[in-house]
């Protein structure tokens, strides 16, 4: 049994090197382009660098569509795990070497982007990014505060029903009996654009920081992504015919050639009811933030 087992992994082994003899490597991307674009690059030039990129946030802002839609481009390389780097002490403090490693494999005229949405509320992410790159170029998805905070708890309530775990209402951690909203809540927090984006804009200047309306990129995916494309430095390459819109999610989905891709099931999930009462609540207690962060990033959008 172990001769057999011995001479079989042997087999494997002297195959994979006669593939990479070939001098080009045929890896997942070009099962799913949107996770990674290396197919066209000879093996011999793939190396893993640190970011020229960050999706930066927001949590529940559309991250995870940017960065699939972003990694269609063929001069992007795309992280596909969320690295904490920067916002978690034990990462950070394994160094940027550890950092690089959790990098895809890029060819030599690639940017490779990764995101990591707890990098934008954090207190020590926009100075640690800073020390590594001064000109890094970081992207901030957001979107109606609001939407943003009720998609957070929905996050949160389906992986605590996944575990037989109860967790509150909405209501109940939204709200502090007779004392109005509970503005403690870490949802609500997350919410703060402008109270989190001064501290970035303490690091960066706004030029380094480009915002993508995350509604836009829902209705309309191409305008937005044209204008990422633009801040990054790349060519003009994403066209109408990545998208189409899948009439049973509701939303777009991805496509190069014959591959098709949507989002996990997790995107797109029901969200509980919202009474008008506290919609309102919380739409005024936003309305001075949202006005601060417009005023930050020379911009409005329509939120509430």
């Amino acid at each position: 049994m172990a001769c057999w087992w011995a001479g079989w992994l042997l087999l494997l082994v002297e195959a994979w090197g006669a593939h990479l003899a070939q001098g080009t490597l045929e890896p997942w991307a070009q099962v799913a382009p949107w996770l990674g674009n290396t197919s066209t690059f000879q093996a011999s030039s793939l190396q893993r660098h640190l970011p020229q990129g960050i999706i930066i946030g927001v949590r529940k802002g559309g991250t995870r569509a940017l960065l699939e839609m972003l990694a269609l481009h063929p001069q992007v390389a795309a992280a596909r795990a969320e690295v904490h780097f920067f916002n978690r002490e034990e990462n950070y403090q394994r160094g940027l070497g550890w950092y690089r490693q959790q990098m895809p494999l890029s060819g030599p005229s690639q940017l490779t982007v990764e995101k990591t949405p707890g990098y934008f509320s954090s207190l020590e992410a926009p100075e640690r990014i800073r020390a590594m790159d001064p000109a890094m170029r970081l992207l901030l998805i957001v979107r109606d505060p609001v939407e943003r905070l009720v998609s957070d708890y929905t996050q949160i309530l389906y992986n605590r029903q996944a575990r037989y775990k109860p967790y509150p209402p909405l209501e109940r951690l939204l709200l502090r009996g007779d004392r109005g909203l509970n503005t403690r809540y870490k949802a609500i927090q997350r919410s703060l654009y402008a109270l989190h984006l001064a501290r970035w804009l303490a690091a960066f200047p706004l030029a380094h920081i480009h915002v993508v309306d995350g509604g836009g990129l829902i209705r309309e995916p191409l305008p937005e992504l044209r204008r990422v494309e633009q801040f990054l430095g790349l060519a003009p390459s994403l066209g109408p015919d990545n998208f189409y819109f899948n009439q049973t999610k509701g939303f777009y989905c991805l496509r190069v050639g014959a591959h098709q891709h949507c989002l996990d099931k997790s995107k797109g999930r029901p969200h509980p009811p919202i009474t008008e009462q506290l919609l309102e609540q919380l739409c005024t207690y936003f309305s001075a933030h949202n006005e601060h962060f417009f005023r930050l990033v020379g911009r409005t959008f329509n939120w509430c």
